[in-house]
């Protein structure tokens, strides 16, 4: 017997001394693996029902407003002659602004 068996023996002992229950109960090999089959696919269905649908980099609602950029890499300017639509922005539309907090009390 080798001094690792030895000192898993050992500690087996004293874990049904302290806890009353066996260390590691034996586990047949086809219960097991439908345990783990099972756990892994309550795992997919949970990972499968968060995702959206929806492609997310098309999302108005979701994806952040970005800059317009011309043909250089630069930033656009908005045309004030078109009072609807904002070319400094992808899509036409400037995010809202946010509201100040006000630092004095």
């Amino acid at each position: 017997m080798s001094d690792l068996e030895r000192f898993n023996e050992i500690v087996d002992e004293l874990w049904e001394l302290v806890f009353g229950t066996v260390r590691r109960p034996e586990v047949k090999s086809n219960d097991f693996d439908g345990i783990i089959k099972e756990v892994m696919e309550k795992e997919h269905r949970r990972r499968t029902e968060d995702r959206r649908t929806v492609d997310r980099g098309t999302d108005d609602r979701r994806s952040k407003p970005k800059r317009a950029r011309g043909k250089k890499g630069r930033y656009k300017g908005d045309d004030l002659t078109t009072k609807d639509f904002n070319e400094a922005w992808v899509g036409g539309k400037a995010p809202k602004k946010r509201k100040k907090k006000n630092g004095k009390k």
